[in-house]
């Protein structure tokens, strides 16, 4: 799925995010609010990821692009 698609089903994924990433918060999650850019960003800060770490965990759980 491309981020245009991430962001038109996110009310469907973000209940998902925490099954995903557990050290990801409701704060978080609102914060993302369908934003794949602050996913990333929240999965480095929380994971302690590189970028490139962080958009391929995305990749294979989300299925984005």
């Amino acid at each position: 799925m491309n981020k245009d698609v991430f962001k038109g089903q996110w009310q469907q994924l973000k209940g998902n995010m925490k099954q995903m990433w557990g050290k990801l918060t409701n704060d978080d999650i609102e914060k993302i609010d369908g934003n794949y850019d602050v996913l990333v960003g929240k999965i480095q800060e929380r994971y302690g990821r590189s970028r490139e770490e962080a958009e391929k965990e995305c990749k294979e759980k989300c299925g984005c692009q």
